[in-house]
């Protein structure tokens, strides 16, 4: 049987106090996110550092991200990238997005960032179309969850072999293990945690940290 530590009260607040590297740009953008309508889809820090740990880890210089929403998640990678770095950020909100341009230029890495506004799916054939297919070092799902799947075939397509994917909100709240939960994202997720345990086309992880992240890399 599995054992993992339950990580609440003063624990939590213990990880926080030794493991978690803050800024005030970063603290800043995660507190205006927490005000607003669905702020709960921001990632939180602890998730946003892992990722920069690991897009330093893979040495990525390309990388593609499909749900900026107001940009914490693309701003902890975006820092993690060389100045010469390039992250593809796709969202369908000008909105929202508006917010994470802000912070990017606060923190100093608006270069770094791409942003693609429209349908994610869209974004993805476009950037596959333009020449990156097998030459992106990191991807990263954070959007909409029925349509994880085509977004996972799309960023396997574009990932570089030993390409890094990060998919979040895999365990959605406890809801995937729920017999009686049957949404259509639930379901959804269900079915790519299924078919990610039997890809042969990856190397397959999972970090307990937010709702759940998966880690697929591509072989």
């Amino acid at each position: 049987m599995s054992k993992r530590t339950q990580i609440t009260g003063r624990l939590d607040a213990y990880v926080d106090a030794h493991w978690l590297r803050d800024s005030d740009v970063k603290r800043w953008l995660r507190e205006e996110t927490a005000k607003l309508p669905g702020g709960v889809m921001q990632v939180a820090a602890d998730q946003g550092q892992i990722m920069a740990l690991l897009a330093r880890a893979i040495g990525a210089r390309l990388a593609v991200e499909v749900g900026t929403f107001t940009g914490y998640s693309a701003l902890c990678v975006a820092e993690a990238l060389p100045p010469t770095g390039k992250l593809h950020a796709c969202d369908v909100s000008e909105e929202w997005t508006r917010i994470g341009r802000r912070y990017w230029n606060e923190a100093g890495v608006a270069d770094r960032i791409e942003l693609h506004i429209g349908p994610a799916l869209r974004s993805l054939d476009e950037l596959i179309a333009s020449g990156l297919a097998g030459h992106v070092d990191m991807a990263f799902i954070d959007a909409n969850k029925t349509d994880y799947d085509a977004y996972y075939e799309r960023c396997l397509t574009l990932l570089r072999p030993r390409g890094l994917m990060l998919i979040d909100n895999v365990l959605w709240n406890g809801a995937v293990a729920d017999p009686d939960d049957h949404s259509a994202d639930t379901l959804a997720l269900r079915a790519l945690n299924a078919k990610l345990r039997d890809d042969q086309r990856i190397d397959l992880g999972l970090l307990p940290v937010g709702d759940g992240m998966t880690m697929a890399l591509k072989r």
